[in-house]
């Protein structure tokens, strides 16, 4: 009933001799073509860039992409499928500043956009010849002819002409989302970039100490590993539930969380004033560290928060609007604008005149000898832990609210 199997046959060989009859044939072309009045099953594949091998990955993703397609065939419906190539975007941009050895927004406009877009452009098709073979040889049936790259007019003005539409049923609305950006790629990284670039460092950490108005001498201490972002602050966090200490130290009253008063006050002196729940702290209203933005961009009052722990810190959280998530959140939830003192290049903005133009890593220690000056630092120290980096160029991420 069956033709003999020979038992030395190579299985390349095998491979090789199917991969030639599906071509010559046209297997592909006639199952795609047969099914031309049926109902269609609309496939768009995420396309690759092609100014990088391809790798296992992407062979794994090519098969689930194969087996899928095939099934709808098999099912009966009209299944096109078009080859892409994606030209947009950093790790092009990243591959041609190393080659021409620049770096960063300046230094490409003054070799000139022109001159760095068309080497850009002859990157994204460097290794077009060897993806098409490789998804050839494992297999894949795809329409390479009639392929499209998303540099093409014909591509962006489609995009453009969806989004229009979307935008004409009224169904786009401008709001923020706290991303970690690299700033000076100037861009926001996918959570799974984030988790590339992870490393082990030392930072400078400042409790702050916040003036309750129409308290006298009364400060609320605070505990921030990014002391960059206290002239951002809007608001301070507790727990509602938890409990708070006041305690009396250097002539001030000073409040904190209960579990963390060792912790916080060490071997200082210091005698307790009294206990209270978070909820007795809220809505009062704090004097702002620094003066860029007065009374305008508030409401610089304490706020209950679920995310507040005793875990660390003094159980009072510095709250930044225009940095991170849970920040964003709480001040979204009272329905205020989020201070943006920094760019997303991570320099202080020209309002912030003790620190404009300087980028803010590496500010850390001058924030608390501002804050020293002023009374308004209880401590400053060093804290070792593990911090994201742009897995491309190295450099610290920052939590940022963007548009």
């Amino acid at each position: 009933m069956f033709k003999p199997v020979d038992p030395k046959k190579s299985l390349p060989q095998v491979e090789k001799d199917q991969l030639e009859h599906w071509a010559k044939e046209q297997i592909f072309e006639q199952s795609v073509d047969a099914r031309k009045n049926n109902e269609k099953y609309v496939f768009f594949d995420g396309p690759p860039f092609a100014n990088g091998l391809p790798h296992y990955g992407h062979i794994l993703a090519s098969a689930l992409k194969d087996a899928v397609t095939r099934y709808w065939t098999m099912k009966g419906y009209y299944v096109p499928r078009t080859n892409g190539w994606d030209c947009h975007g950093l790790p092009v941009e990243y591959e041609i500043e190393k080659e021409l050895e620049v770096s960063g927004h300046k230094q490409i406009e003054e070799l000139g956009v022109d001159v760095f877009n068309n080497k850009c452009k002859e990157s994204v098709f460097k290794y077009t010849k060897q993806w098409e073979e490789l998804l050839t040889r494992v297999g894949r049936w795809i329409d390479f002819e009639n392929g499209y790259a998303t540099l093409e007019n014909n591509y962006m003005e489609s995009i453009w002409h969806v989004f229009n539409q979307v935008w004409n049923k009224e169904l786009v609305y401008k709001g923020h989302k706290s991303m970690h950006i690299c700033p000076r790629c100037e861009t926001p990284l996918s959570n799974f970039e984030v988790t590339q670039g992870y490393k082990d460092v030392t930072d400078f950490s400042v409790t702050a100490k916040f003036k309750l108005k129409n308290e006298t001498n009364t400060f609320v201490l605070a505990w921030t590993t990014t002391p960059w972002t206290l002239p951002g602050n809007q608001a301070l966090a507790v727990g509602k539930d938890l409990d708070y200490v006041v305690v009396e130290h250097n002539e001030q009253h000073i409040i904190l969380a209960k579990d963390l008063l060792e912790k916080v006050m060490g071997e200082k002196e210091f005698n307790l004033v009294s206990e209270m729940k978070g909820a007795e702290l809220l809505d009062k209203e704090y004097e702002p560290l620094f003066p860029y933005y007065g009374s305008t961009h508030g409401p610089f009052k304490v706020l209950d928060a679920e995310f507040v722990t005793t875990e660390d810190g003094t159980g009072i959280v510095h709250i930044a609007g225009g940095y991170g998530e849970d920040d964003y959140n709480l001040i979204h939830s009272i329905k205020e604008e989020p201070i943006s003192h920094v760019g997303i290049d991570g320099i202080f903005r020209p309002e912030i005149t003790e620190f404009a133009g300087k980028f803010v890593k590496g500010q850390e220690q001058n924030i608390a000898k501002y804050l020293d000056e002023k009374g308004l630092l209880y401590e400053g120290e060093n804290y070792r832990h593990s911090y994201p980096h742009c897995w491309r160029c190295d450099t610290p991420l920052l939590n940022y609210t963007l548009d």
